[in-house]
């Protein structure tokens, strides 16, 4: 179908929440995408940080399927091989406890959400609050929305859930200060993706997990973007050596295929009982054997070391060029601020015009989420790109 058709047809029947580009990819095959008229593009998007491994990796497709051809849903009424495996890898690779599957980021933090508040009244919290960090985004669901300082903001949707003390990103005394008797969480993202690739200090998570400690506060890291080998680890808390209670993680977890949990710490695995949450798609056979397929190929530890290091080459080439007054981030999750405080959607747009997917964060921050497979080749060529864009 012609674009411009495609467009019309979007305009007439699709609801109006998304300004979209007026782009159809077709085809897609590890770094690269072909839209519709046969043109390629280098992918430093990957569906924001879903198809991490590169598009249709073989052993995700595999993976779908076979499952695809057995049997592709019952319910959690019924034991299900693939999400119990499931379960039991993610808790062995993080915080050894339980977890909880679902089908979204937003869904897994509102499960943290639910876990930290029920264990607040079960140790007599009359009115649980969770402390969240200025710069935090955790979904767009009502309880995620109202944990998302910036969203939590729009009259449109209020009144929004209460129960959320904001404190600076970077102020690990005003966290300490905010955490007392009636906090029953504190949710952090390693490193915050919508609010513009800032990673958080060691000495903020350490001061979180300290007053977590104190008070009997869940912490809690949503690492619905930053995890599932984006910073260079398999999750993006352990070079802090600062663990969570419970570790929320979506996006690349299914390879591409829609899926997220909430995973929980020993001492957190039995907050929820029978009827207290549940989700009908949840755990359902073709997603976990994706997921499954995406957590074994995320793993290899070769495949991490060379996330740090193209990481740093994008870095350091981003750094290079005059218009960027700073570059942040860690592994391949990067931003940068360009000095002129705007602009950074037209560079955008300017760079899908050459064959470069990326996205805008804000006003003045170019958000670059290359595939974990990304070659120095192609970094080099997307640098090239945006300098030519800048220039």
């Amino acid at each position: 179908m012609d674009p411009r058709e495609l467009e019309e047809l979007d305009e007439r029947w699709s609801m109006h929440n998304y300004r979209r580009f007026g782009v159809e990819f077709v085809e897609g095959s590890g770094t690269r995408l072909i839209d519709s008229e046969g043109r390629e593009y280098l992918d430093f998007l990957t569906g924001i940080a879903v198809c991490s491994l590169g598009h249709c990796h073989p052993d995700v497709v595999a993976a779908i399927e076979d499952q695809a051809g057995r049997l592709m849903h019952t319910s959690n009424l019924f034991l299900s091989g693939p999400a119990v495996e499931l379960a039991r890898r993610l808790a062995e690779s993080s915080l050894g406890g339980a977890t909880f599957l679902c089908n979204s980021g937003a869904e897994a933090n509102e499960a943290a959400i639910k876990i930290a508040r029920k264990a607040a009244h079960t140790r007599g919290v009359s009115n649980p609050r969770i402390v969240v960090l200025e710069g935090g985004f955790h979904g767009r669901t009502m309880g995620a929305v109202s944990a998302s300082p910036k969203m939590s903001q729009d009259p449109s949707f209020a009144p929004y859930l209460e129960g959320f003390d904001v404190v600076p990103r970077g102020d690990a005394d005003s966290l300490d200060h905010a955490v007392g008797e009636q906090t029953a969480g504190i949710l952090i993202e390693p490193v915050q993706g919508e609010g513009g690739i800032h990673p958080i200090a060691d000495s903020v998570l350490s001061a979180a997990r300290s007053a977590a400690d104190r008070t009997g506060a869940a912490l809690i890291f949503d690492e619905v973007q930053c995890g599932m080998g984006r910073t260079g680890s398999l999750w993006g808390y352990q070079p802090s050596g600062i663990e969570p209670d419970l570790l929320t993680t979506a996006k690349a977890l299914g390879g591409g295929f829609p899926v997220g949990a909430c995973i929980a710490s020993r001492s957190w695995s039995s907050v929820f009982e029978p009827g207290d949450h549940g989700s009908t798609f949840a755990g359902g056979p073709m997603a976990s054997r994706a997921a499954l397929a995406a957590l074994e190929a995320t793993s290899d530890p070769g495949l991490m070391d060379s996330v740090s290091a193209r990481g740093e080459r994008l870095r350091a080439g981003l750094a290079g060029i005059p218009v960027f007054s700073e570059v942040r981030g860690r592994g391949l999750m990067v931003g940068a601020d360009l000095a002129s405080g705007g602009g950074a959607p037209d560079l955008v747009t300017d760079l899908l015009g050459k064959g470069l997917i990326t996205n805008a964060t804000g006003p003045a921050t170019l958000r670059l989420l290359p595939p974990l497979i990304v070659t120095d080749q192609e970094v080099d060529r997307a640098l090239e790109l945006i300098s030519d864009s800048v220039s």
